[in-house]
């Protein structure tokens, strides 16, 4: 659920309604700010009227980065958006064809902000060498990720292994073995459909941001 408090969007992350034994009831809650992530606490006596916000999800796909920022497009309508890193949550971990969860502002049409998946898989592109035989996952070692974002991996990872990463704290879930890999596809258990899906949307996305730079070209050699 978001809120409209004095002009500023927030989401509910917590609440707790509580009735002690003298006075009014009244709710706890802990919010989130849309624009900045931070955490509010505020309490509200029992039967305060606030206004909600009507938030419609919708999925778009990361596309490239830009000066613009982060540009994605709706798997659906094709329409292209670009969207500041600062709203999209675990934004280091964002991989080209990605589809994320925009929270979009219904009145106004406006993306509030964007959700990676809880988890994605990544290869390791430098990490210091495994020890064989070290099956431990308690003890940590700093790794990079193709993103570019480092993490911390068990001691037996090595360049080029693939890991779940929980997008929400950036730790380490698993190492994922030859056998659960599928071919192009970044997260596991994507369908065959959606992920031909992904690649179409791609390319539909290229024509589109090449076609303006091509008929430029052709118009100043006067073809």
């Amino acid at each position: 659920m978001c809120l409209d408090i004095d002009g500023t969007y927030y989401f509910i992350k917590e609440f707790l309604h509580v009735k002690p034994g003298k006075g009014p009831a009244f709710v706890r809650t802990k919010l989130r700010n849309v624009k900045t992530g931070r955490i509010l606490d505020k309490t509200w006596n029992s039967g305060v009227k606030v206004e909600e916000v009507r938030i419609e999800r919708r999925p778009y796909q990361f596309l490239y980065k830009d000066d613009m920022g982060y540009n994605f497009m709706h798997t659906e309508t094709f329409e292209q958006v670009a969207i500041p890193g600062e709203s999209i949550e675990g934004v280091e971990f964002l991989k080209e064809g990605d589809v994320c969860e925009a929270m979009v502002h219904a009145a106004s049409d406006t993306i509030l902000t964007c959700e990676m998946p809880m988890s994605v898989v990544l290869e390791i592109t430098y990490t210091e060498p495994g020890i064989k035989g070290d099956t431990a996952t308690n003890t940590l070692k700093p790794a990079t990720v193709e993103t570019g974002a480092e993490v911390r991996v068990p001691l037996f990872c090595n360049i080029g292994d693939k890991v779940r990463i929980d997008t929400r704290n950036g730790s380490y879930v698993e190492r994922i073995k030859a056998s659960q890999r599928q071919p192009n596809a970044h997260h596991q258990g994507r369908p065959a459909a959606a992920e031909e899906r992904r690649h179409c949307c791609c390319a539909m996305a290229y024509q589109l941001r090449i076609m303006p730079e091509r008929l430029a070209l052709a118009n100043g050699s006067g073809l």
